[in-house]
């Protein structure tokens, strides 16, 4: 009768395809980040606020 020795190995049976994707992955999200967060954030930092020089507020009593 034959002897069969299954050796698995160390549980490492992929060829890196999961590392990979992980890079894909990573940079889209990156990518994301600088062309939708970054102007975003840049926008909400410091609302601008005009205000005029001199301001002429004319108030007349009497009304009727």
């Amino acid at each position: 009768m034959a002897t069969i020795v299954n050796n698995p190995g160390n549980g490492e049976s992929g060829n890196g395809m999961g590392m990979i994707l992980g890079v894909i992955v990573i940079l889209v999200i990156a990518f994301l980040f600088f062309v939708y967060g970054l102007p975003m954030l840049r926008q909400s930092a410091a609302p601008q606020i005009n205000v005029p020089g001199k301001i002429d507020v004319n108030v007349q009593g009497g009304g009727k």
